[in-house]
């Protein structure tokens, strides 16, 4: 008989040091979904480093989580995931880090590698995963091509509520399926948060609708199960704008309106805190790993503590 989630995390945690991960993955394993706003890291920026050197910069920095990539080119190959997730998790947990969060490229159900990797992930405690993009089909128009993803999203739903695990969609600038992020209203309509809802991003959000983001944020807030946290600014070249990632505080993003909107709103879910500016300047790769570990540190502390600092100024902690 196949296990859920829940009787799994049941039995682990009465088996206590027997399984053989060891105790420190217990304690991932029985935190459950973390309500409220636990901020976890995006790992891409550190996907190049071994994995003791990743969990060592995100200790130091003071968070305590990361949202780790499995997906094709990510720090966990898809392939790979029943042997290297494991592997990883009992690593992170060990520097006390949760692993409860993880980015994937999952668009279909019946993809060989989308039950093999929510089944490993639920199995030791990630409750939380980003899918991959959804791209409108404009030869059979908006409306056909939100008709076709939420037939995809419907099976993808069993799977999640099968493992007990939840889907959360991102919605990213431009012409994928949540760039406009109104359209997300009509595609989560059918499917409960619990399950399958929408990480809000208000970077991207801010970039489409410059003025009207919290019009989109208020439509969508009953389907966001996690948000994405991350700043920007707009530079012209050739004449062009071009969007430049920067860190929190220094961009263009509203923050006070965000955080007051979030509030009002009654949001209060996990956080991907997402680096995409440059940790490591020009020549700085060159530098031995403590030096680059250095200035890695100093910058994700420097948003971290952004971010949390406003999370305790608005009340939201």
């Amino acid at each position: 008989m196949t296990q859920n989630r829940r009787q799994f995390i049941a039995t682990t945690a009465m088996a206590g040091a027997s399984i053989p991960f060891g105790s420190s993955l217990v304690s991932n394993l029985v935190s459950g979904k973390e309500k409220g706003f636990g901020v976890r890291l995006f790992s891409k920026p550190l996907d190049r480093y071994e994995t003791t050197f990743m969990c060592e910069c995100i200790r130091e920095a003071g968070i305590g989580g990361i949202d780790l990539t499995v997906r094709a080119g990510g720090k966990i190959e898809p392939a790979s995931v029943e042997t290297l997730l494991p592997q990883f998790v009992e690593k992170a947990v060990r520097y006390g880090i949760k692993t409860d969060m993880m980015v994937t490229g999952i668009l279909s159900a019946s993809d060989p590698f989308t039950e093999r990797i929510l089944k490993t992930a639920s199995s030791l405690g990630i409750s939380h995963y980003r899918p991959g993009w959804m791209t409108y089909d404009l030869k059979s128009g908006v409306r056909e091509s939100i008709a076709k993803f939420r037939s995809s999203l419907s099976d993808i739903d069993k799977l999640n509520r099968k493992y007990n695990i939840s889907l959360s969609y991102q919605n990213h600038s431009g012409t994928t399926i949540g760039g406009p992020v109104w359209d997300l209203d009509e595609l989560m309509r059918d499917f409960s948060p619990e399950f399958t809802g929408i990480q809000y991003d208000v970077r991207h959000a801010m970039i489409e609708g410059a003025g009207s983001w919290p019009l989109g944020l208020n439509l969508v807030a009953p389907h966001i199960n996690t948000l994405a946290i991350k700043d920007f600014t707009w530079k012209s070249i050739n004449g062009k704008p071009q969007v430049e990632n920067v860190p929190l505080g220094e961009g263009v993003v509203d923050w006070d309106l965000y955080f007051t909107t979030v509030k009002s709103l009654k949001i209060s879910v996990p956080v991907t805190l997402h680096v995409e500016y440059p940790l490591l300047e020009k020549g700085e790769e060159n530098l031995s790993l403590p030096e680059q570990k250095s200035i890695i540190v100093r910058k994700l502390k420097k948003d971290y503590d952004f971010l949390t600092s406003n999370l305790l100024r608005y009340g939201l902690t």
